[in-house]
């Protein structure tokens, strides 16, 4: 992926998604090579936030290798000072000109969010609780005010909803990032990542402009 254009990137990564999911990777720049390569300093081409799930491994995800992605991780996708100063930090100083945010089906964290909207539902511990307050309002944007049946709740819906409320929280939280934006530096793709069939789908698109 010699350019540096997003859409170009973008469309880069997604044909090594379809690698993937066709069964026929070619697991670049993996090999002792790449790694002296990349000792010396890193160039990657995007950064990727995305949930700590072990089914989302991005660089397996998008056939990538060692230096290619600046891979962001925690449960949900749930944007977090940490989340935010590490992003900046890609586009500041490593200049990626695309940020995806990846969410994914059957999410425990979105799962758990909506557990606890239940009427009956138990505290949770605190930095778990912490943790999953952002995806809330995507839970009752989806099911309504109040408490909840959690088996009456779309999971999927709900995580479409937080995956755009992450994009729409780290340009309202960030200068660096929503300025890179503004001066068509920068796009941001948030995508859902399917399990089964392992394809990444497109949702939400900001800044794109080739």
């Amino acid at each position: 992926m010699p350019t540096t254009r997003p859409g170009k990137i973008w469309n880069a990564m997604l044909e090594g998604n379809a690698r993937f999911v066709a069964g026929e990777p070619q697991h670049p720049h993996q090999d002792v090579t790449r790694r002296e390569v990349v000792a010396g300093g890193q160039e990657p081409v995007a950064a990727i936030f995305g949930c700590a799930d072990s089914r989302l491994a991005a660089e397996i995800i998008f056939d990538l290798g060692l230096g290619d992605a600046f891979v962001v991780r925690n449960a949900g996708q749930v944007v977090s000072d940490s989340v935010v100063g590490s992003l900046e930090y890609a586009v500041a100083v490593l200049n990626v000109p695309l940020i995806l945010v990846l969410g994914h089906d059957s999410c425990g964290a979105v799962a758990s969010a909506i557990a606890s909207q239940a009427a009956d539902a138990d505290p949770l511990p605190p930095h778990i609780a912490d943790l999953i307050a952002p995806i809330v309002p995507a839970v009752h944007r989806i099911a309504g005010p109040g408490a909840v049946d959690p088996s009456g709740v779309d999971a999927s819906a709900v995580g479409r909803e937080h995956l755009r409320d992450t994009v729409s929280d780290l340009l309202a939280q960030s200068e660096i990032i929503s300025s890179a934006v503004a001066e068509n530096t920068l796009a941001i793709v948030g995508a859902n990542y399917r399990l089964a069939e392992g394809r990444v789908v497109p949702d939400v698109v900001v800044g794109m402009r080739d």
